[in-house]
């Protein structure tokens, strides 16, 4: 077990504060480039358009914000929202190279953002519902934040279970202890990567995110397996 506790906020927060600097280098490394596909696959269910008000919760470093935003040009805007200050900070810095996206940043809990409810458009959560204490509040937060009707897409691994999926799961086992922990430890940060196969250990599986979110509220669900097995896309209708 790694120094990073899954499901703890407070350790969860100094991971992503620590690694901010180098997140968006690793994604690119680890990923092969792909994370970007897999992106653009979520916005194409979310169907971003012109004068719509959106959500990126757990933003992160903000990649996905500044796409957004442009897609909402004109008369719309992108709000990110991320725990951590420090991928915040990056965010930011890439926001100001486009000054003229419509965008605003705030540190806060995606379980508890203390926004109007009802008010949003749509919503990405792209890599953050697992990283939650608790992804069913989430889940609900998120369904209470959206008028009805509006769209919401969830990104994030796939947590692959059964005897059908066997060949998908120790894939990704393989994937995760020989090839991203390595890659990270070149950057000195193994244990900050190490963490991502203990939190899929307890992030629901795509059954169990359906069900979830249906309970909170969500009028449909329905989760879509990516790159094999190993990514997960769960597409939302409020």
């Amino acid at each position: 077990m790694g120094s990073f506790k899954p499901g703890n906020p407070a350790s969860v927060q100094d991971l992503f504060e620590q690694i901010a600097p180098r997140y968006d280098q690793l994604n690119d490394l680890l990923s092969f480039g792909l994370h970007r596909l897999w992106k653009r696959q979520a916005m194409a269910w979310l169907q971003p358009r012109p004068g719509q008000q959106l959500l990126d919760l757990c933003c992160g470093t903000g990649d996905l914000a500044l796409v957004l935003a442009a897609r909402v040009r004109p008369g719309g805007s992108v709000l990110g929202l991320d725990a951590a200050a420090a991928p915040l900070a990056v965010a930011q810095r890439r926001a100001a190279l486009q000054p003229w996206l419509q965008l605003r940043w705030q540190q806060g809990d995606a379980m508890a953002t203390g926004l109007a409810s009802g008010s949003w458009d749509g919503a990405v959560i792209a890599y953050g519902l697992r990283n939650l204490a608790d992804p069913a509040a989430g889940l609900r937060e998120l369904r209470r934040l959206l008028r009805p009707a509006a769209r919401a897409a969830v990104l994030d691994f796939n947590r692959p279970v059964g005897r059908a999926n066997s060949a998908a799961a120790g894939f990704q086992r393989l994937y995760l202890r020989r090839v991203v922990v390595p890659i990270a430890e070149q950057f000195g940060i193994e244990e900050h990567y190490a963490y991502l196969e203990e939190s899929l250990a307890r992030f629901p599986t795509a059954p169990q995110q359906q069900q979830l979110a249906l309970e909170a509220g969500f009028s449909a669900a329905r989760h879509r397996s990516l790159a094999g097995g190993l990514m997960g896309l769960l597409e939302l209708v409020a």
